[in-house]
């Protein structure tokens, strides 16, 4: 603030004046020159030398329209050559500057401030670039409010030197580090500044590890975990610190910073898994970890999954009585633990004696729901065959399908929770048909013959083949972006978690976060890229295996040719011994004619990896999204455009032709008073050219007239300027054999 007092004071000569010499007797305003050296040339004059000298070098100037401030510590009386300017333009002198700040601080404010010398003085260097506030505090609070500590404390532990050095000259840094020292109860020692910043973290951190942090350190480690700018420097000082050894572990604050504690916490709840007495003596401290930003900011986020697991009600499965009220329960309830198990593999495979109980935990309570769901699985039917030919026969607006491999039902729900943007949303399931593998799965969706056809572009060509007259356009995921497509249809691919899992096996899992992001945002880029409606399916799901011993994979005699993959299992002939204990498939595949699976989780013993898997009959692998997100009814009500004249531009003669843009009626509201449109012109798929947005008006038709530009043949789409929405289009032929008169 005193250098805003200082700039107003200036100014007032300057008004008049180009020169103002600056009288500071006692040296101590000097600091003030650096907040106005970027609005007045400065002159230091300390001698009659030098005041010769600046008097030289500002009549050189003239006539000079720039403002020069002559700084001296000479009094008035003293003065030789620069005493002149005092008198012809203007002088300020600040004799005391503890009296210049008390007169500042008493006509702006209208009070008193009673402070020592140096501390003023202190208070003043403190408060450039401060509004009034700064003052007000300091008068009603006292010294104590030199110094904002829960403000200044964290850049300088972030950096200590840097900012003591930037920040504050010898008696300020004295003062601030005596503040310091008195926060930490400490008596002031000098000491270099990374040694107090040391001090101030060791402090907080032990706060925190004891649950006694002073008010201050805990603003300040709050802060600092959401401080972009400063965060890095907290987990250097976290590798250096080391925990008090009599710590009691259920007595640390809940935001803490220790992943140690949440390990012991962890294993405690390992432990006592089963009992849930001793539990309820810890999920209150859990659920405070789970709700603590600050956990979340430091990327502990497994808590919800433990609740998750702890608090789901196994008995809620026994009242199941039928395959629809399995698949309902699943996709309900049980997928949220397919999830929480993921997500612990993801954070603890590495960790067997903590993992441990609860995987064993997920999968007493797994094993329950399979009895229910392998008792109703007689009858089984899938739905996958002639998935995208459904769609494509539903759906008249423009459409895109994101069809995945190996995206989950319990996937797919973190993706559709991540979707931005007021969309109608309808979250269906698809039953995959079996053995749930890709070649197999993608066969289904694209064709509806029965075929498995192994090669993806042929299962394409076939889709295309069936729909001849329809616009449907193939493309790879990562090749979505903002500009429109002329296709009716948009089918994307996606492969990378049935590739990460297949290559990675449980290493895939840390990347799964990422590839969610992924769906989500191209799902929302396709929404707002002019397609109505986009669906998210897939053609299977996954299994994890986790920790497997031994004695988990699955052993079996078999007669005659057999396949065996982790699984199922191919045979030639029926397997009697089989046939009771495993689902059992009738399905013709080359030379195998039966099918058996495992009614587990567990994988039958075959070479290679484990880990992730699929082609099994589990829900996990079988009960695959069919998500639809639906753009709002909100566009329905806007004015109506369409091409008036699409039969003429079916055959137009010359290199020119007219687009008719015809608006309706409307409804007479807001709405429909006009509507902002652009045009896209598009040759072979690709697009060649895009009009400038222009605005139509209710009840009338617009001509816009373009060039064939060497194309014989273009696609225009009319496309809504805010929404992408594709309002209509048209095919513009041009017919060579009229423009030469006949003569061909």
């Amino acid at each position: 603030m005193i250098d805003t007092w200082l700039k107003n004071d200036l100014n007032q000569i300057y008004e008049k004046h180009p020169v103002v010499v600056l009288i500071d007797e006692s040296g101590d305003a000097e600091f003030l020159l650096s907040t106005v050296e970027n609005e007045y040339i400065i002159h230091k004059a300390q001698s009659e030398i030098e005041e010769l000298h600046v008097k030289y070098l500002i009549e050189r100037e003239q006539p000079s329209s720039k403002k020069h401030l002559i700084y001296t510590q000479t009094s008035k009386d003293d003065l030789k050559f620069a005493r002149e300017y005092c008198e012809t333009n203007g002088c300020l002198e600040i004799r005391y500057l503890q009296n210049y700040i008390k007169d500042k601080v008493h006509q702006t404010l209208n009070l008193n401030i009673n402070l020592p010398k140096e501390k003023l003085i202190a208070a003043a260097k403190v408060s450039v670039g401060k509004s009034q506030i700064y003052w007000m505090d300091l008068c009603h609070k006292g010294e104590a409010e030199i110094f904002d500590l829960k403000k200044e404390l964290l850049p300088f532990v972030h950096d200590p030197l840097a900012y003591s050095k930037e920040k504050f000259d010898a008696q300020l840094r004295e003062i601030f580090y005596r503040k310091v020292n008195d926060l930490l109860g400490q008596e002031f020692i000098p000491k270099p500044a990374q040694t107090l910043a040391t001090e101030v973290v060791k402090s907080m951190l032990d706060g925190l590890a004891c649950d006694t942090c002073d008010p201050t350190l805990e603003t300040i480690y709050f802060a600092w975990l959401d401080s972009v700018s400063y965060r890095n420097s907290l987990s250097g000082y976290l590798s250096n610190y080391t925990l008090p050894s009599d710590i009691d572990v259920w007595a640390v604050n809940s935001a803490h910073p220790f992943k140690a504690v949440d390990e012991k916490w962890f294993k405690v709840v390992g432990e006592n898994i089963g009992n849930k007495e001793a539990l309820s003596n810890y999920l209150a401290k859990i659920s405070q970890r789970n709700q603590s930003k600050q956990a979340h900011a430091l990327g502990v986020s497994f808590w919800g999954d433990v609740k998750t697991l702890l608090e789901f009600d196994s008995k809620d499965i026994d009242y199941l009585s039928s395959f629809s009220e399995c698949l309902e329960f699943y996709t309900k309830h049980f997928y949220k633990l397919d999830t929480a198990i993921r997500n612990l593999y993801a954070e603890f495979l590495n960790k067997k004696d903590l993992l441990e109980p609860f995987q064993e935990h997920y999968k007493q309570i797994i094993s329950i729901f399979l009895d229910k769901w392998f008792k109703h699985f007689d009858g089984y039917q899938e739905e996958q065959t002639g998935t995208l030919q459904r769609i494509i026969d539903e759906n008249s607006v423009k459409t895109a399908v994101i069809v995945g491999d190996g995206v989950a039902y319990e996937v797919a729900r973190l993706v559709a929770a991540k979707v931005n943007g007021h969309y109608n949303f309808t979250p269906k399931t698809i039953l995959a048909d079996i053995p749930s593998e890709t070649a197999n799965n993608m066969s289904r969706i694209y064709m509806a013959n029965g075929v498995t056809e192994k090669v993806h572009n042929n299962r394409e060509k076939y889709l295309q083949e069936q729909n001849p007259d329809t616009a449907i356009e193939f493309i790879k995921l990562d090749e979505v972006n903002e500009d429109a497509r002329s296709s009716q249809y948009l089918v994307c691919t996606y492969k990378d978690i049935d590739d990460m899992g297949e290559k990675l096996q449980h290493k895939a899992l840390k990347y799964f976060p990422e590839t969610i992001d992924y769906f989500a945002d191209k799902i929302t880029l396709l929404l707002n890229s002019g397609y109505s409606k986009v669906y998210l399916i897939t053609d299977h799901g996954f299994v994890l295996t986790g920790l497997l011993s031994e004695s988990d994979k699955i052993t079996v005699a078999l007669e005659g040719a057999s396949e065996k993959s982790e699984r199922y299992i191919r045979t030639a002939n029926r397997q009697p011994s089989l046939a009771d204990s495993y689902i059992e498939v009738e399905k013709g595949s080359e030379s195998f004619n039966y099918l058996y699976f495992s009614k587990t989780m567990n994988p039958f013993k075959t070479p290679g990896t484990y880990g992730f898997s699929h082609g099994g009959v589990s829900p996990q692998e079988l009960i695959t999204p069919y998500f639809c997100w639906e753009r709002t009814e909100a566009a329905s009500v806007a004015l109506k455009v369409t091409f008036q004249n699409k039969n003429e531009l079916k055959s137009v003669t010359g290199e020119l032709f007219q687009l008719k843009l015809q608006s309706d009626k409307g409804a007479n509201d807001l709405f429909s008073l006009e509507r902002k449109v652009y045009l896209v012109f598009f040759k072979d798929k690709v697009q060649i050219n895009k009009s400038d947005v222009f605005t139509i008006q209710r009840d009338a038709v617009e001509t816009k007239e373009y060039t064939f530009d060497g194309n014989a043949e273009i696609d225009v789409q009319l496309l809504d300027a805010e929404t992408k929405e594709q309002l209509d289009r048209a095919v513009v032929k041009q017919n060579k054999d009229r423009d030469l008169g006949g003569l061909l």
